[in-house]
């Protein structure tokens, strides 16, 4: 036995020798070549006095008490989405019911909306999904349902807090698609220009209770056909020229989804509601 785990010992040893000779590298540090020579920003305008108010309000929060809407043990599972949505069109009727209501064909829609479960097929809501955005360890429900007739979808985060149902987030958007990370809202929207989408970041912020503008993207999702002008080259022809046809873009109206094309995109932790559409 001693025989043979001595030999063994020896020919890991010169297998291990003959790598490093193959190698040739004793695994040391070894240089990267010449460094780039840094090069600070470029400050213009030094002297441009700043603005007296931004131009987009990035600290405005949506926190709102959603009345009339209660659960069991503060269980936000067990609440109906639809009556969470109808609350919001009771409270306010300038956007759903009123003579001149941007969104009145959502609240007509909302007739066609049964319990959880037993959806029509013109019902504006659609299914909830779950995670703790908030960090208190308990679930909150993100709520999507359309805006008709814009075709607009509006997303909504709900929580309770102190026994009251509380709407912590709320865009309303042309939405491609909406996702779950960590605790952020991510909304994907038309960026009018083709091969390109529009991305905003919501985050969670303790101190305002409220999700909270985080960052926004432009990015490249396809490839992107710039429209140009192209003059031909001279003829001996005096006919017109022809006007190129322009390369469409990808629009708010245009790139508006189908009520089923606006879908929530979370993470394989979050959790749909069983029932809707």
């Amino acid at each position: 036995m001693f025989r043979r785990r001595s030999a063994l010992v020896t020919a890991l040893v010169a297998l291990l020798l003959a790598t490093a000779a193959a190698c040739g590298d004793a695994g040391g540090l070894r240089g990267a070549g010449a460094t780039p020579t840094a090069i600070s920003p470029a400050r213009l305008w030094p002297s441009l006095r700043p603005a007296a108010s931004p131009a987009w309000p990035y600290d405005e929060v949506q926190i709102e008490t959603v009345k009339g809407v209660t659960a069991p043990g503060d269980d936000i599972r067990r609440l109906d989405p639809v009556a969470v949505v109808r609350a919001e069109v009771a409270a306010h009727p300038d956007d759903y019911t009123a003579a001149k209501a941007p969104y009145g064909e959502t609240a007509v829609r909302l007739s066609d909306c049964g319990k959880s479960g037993n959806q029509g097929k013109r019902c504006p809501v659609m299914r909830p999904y779950y995670r703790d955005l908030t960090g208190d360890g308990r679930d909150d429900m993100t709520l999507g349902f359309r805006l008709y007739p814009t075709n607009q979808t509006a997303v909504r985060v709900y929580t309770f807090e102190g026994h009251r149902l509380v709407q912590v987030f709320a865009n309303d958007d042309a939405v491609i698609g909406v996702e779950l990370a960590g605790r952020a809202v991510i909304i994907r929207s038309p960026a009018g220009i083709s091969g390109y989408e529009y991305r905003t970041t919501w985050a969670w912020d303790p101190e305002q209770r409220a999700m909270v503008f985080s960052r926004d993207e432009f990015l490249r999702t396809g490839r992107h056909k710039p429209t140009r002008a192209h003059t031909p080259a001279a003829t001996a022809s005096r006919s017109p020229v022809p006007r190129p046809t322009p390369t469409p873009g990808l629009s708010a109206s245009a790139a508006s989804p189908t009520p089923d094309s606006a879908t929530f995109s979370p993470s394989p932790s979050v959790t749909p509601h069983a029932s809707g559409r």
